[in-house]
């Protein structure tokens, strides 16, 4: 059986890339930074987006298929049933969370988030003049809910609206919420009246228990969520997504019908052969990252053993812990200049972060163990 994530080196990779992650740093720079996979693409969404193009069907997106097959691939696999009328298709996951914070918020009005969280929510926050509140994991990295309930009381003492940003699962701590932990969440949000607003890009990919849809949970159907194919079938030049509103979320929430029109219809097609098409592909690819989760527990041991590391329930990036090692609040930053190693730096995942790295898992076995290597020749 063909491997997923291909073998090869860093030198043949990036010869063949001509994006973010192998282009951004010099050439004598492992990448394990972006979340992008070295991997085979999906042969399904090969033939889909090809016979597109021959066929010349480069027009605009009609996305009616697009939100049923999504709906269709939610009911399959997590048992959760998606009326299609409460679905509307967006450019990507990150805008559509701006374009819903823009409708439930004002500028200077504060949004939470749970902090080590998706660094890109603090960018959104940023660009759109929101106040940002952490209500950060517990020491075993899931939701506080005593946290959770001082923060939300905190927002909206003042009478502000407030919004949730829920990153589920975590990225990037790999955290699997529980439907306990996510009921919770709910009960403690709509008391306090805030709005939770679910990422749920990573859900395809969980090693260890289940993936629980926010809006599924007793309470979780005042929210909004969403969803996209692009991260577990490798599809970042194919973006597109769609957001999910739960039954009774606030009529604001609703999108008007121009969001939809940046939703690529090539991405569409993609994502449409991935979800009906892909699941071998991807039960194969876990499995992969699975074993390369391993691969590095075991090579941390050998040559890091202080470097703190969990393996992650979900996603394919791995959170490590390097406070032992006396690397500043950033250790990216020596493990870039003198490992040639790049990873996200841990303070960009908000303040919890600050000691830690992010590794990206999705690479050869080949990769990894180097990239190994050169961050423990960093430290002597």
């Amino acid at each position: 059986m063909t491997s997923r994530i291909l073998a090869g080196t860093a030198d043949s990779w990036r010869s063949r890339r001509t994006g973010v992650k192998w282009g951004v740093y010099p050439a004598d720079v492992l990448p394990l930074w972006v979340a992008e996979m070295d991997a085979e693409p999906c042969e399904p969404v090969i033939d889909a987006v090809t016979a597109a193009l021959r066929r010349g069907d480069t027009g605009y997106g009609l996305g009616r298929e697009f939100v049923e097959t999504a709906a269709a691939y939610a009911g399959r696999t997590w048992s959760w049933t998606i009326d299609p009328s409460r679905v509307t298709p967006v450019a990507d996951v990150i805008c559509g969370v701006s374009e819903l914070l823009r409708s439930v918020t004002s500028p200077g009005d504060p949004v939470i988030v749970s902090s080590p969280v998706y660094n890109a929510f603090f960018d959104a926050l940023d660009m759109l003049g929101r106040k940002t509140l952490d209500a950060p994991l517990n020491a075993e990295g899931r939701l506080d809910p005593e946290s959770l309930d001082r923060t939300f009381g905190e927002a909206t003492a003042g009478g502000e609206r407030a919004a949730y940003l829920l990153c589920n699962p975590q990225n990037p701590t790999g955290t699997v919420h529980t439907a306990a932990d996510l009921a919770t969440l709910a009960e403690i949000a709509n008391r306090h009246g805030v709005v939770v607003i679910s990422d749920e890009i990573h859900a395809p990919i969980v090693h260890q228990g289940r993936f629980t849809p926010y809006l599924t949970v007793p309470g979780g159907e005042r929210g909004v969520a969403l969803h996209s194919a692009s991260k577990a079938w490798n599809l970042a030049a194919l973006k597109s997504a769609v957001v999910v509103l739960g039954g009774e979320a606030l009529p604001e929430l609703a999108l008007h019908e121009v969001h939809t029109h940046a939703s690529s219809h090539l991405a569409q097609i993609a994502s449409v052969a991935a979800w009906t098409s892909g699941e071998d592909w991807l039960r194969q690819l876990t499995s992969e990252i699975a074993d390369n989760a391993a691969l590095l527990g075991e090579l941390l041991s050998e040559q890091l053993p202080r470097i703190g590391y969990v393996p992650p329930a979900s996603t394919y990036l791995a959170w490590l812990d390097c406070r032992e090692l006396d690397l500043g609040d950033d250790p990216s930053v020596q493990f870039r200049d003198r490992g040639r190693v790049a990873l996200s730096s841990g303070p960009s995942y908000g303040a919890t972060g600050v000691g830690f790295v992010r590794l990206n898992l999705a690479t050869s076995p080949e990769i990894l163990t180097e990239a190994v290597a050169r961050m423990a020749r960093a430290l002597s």
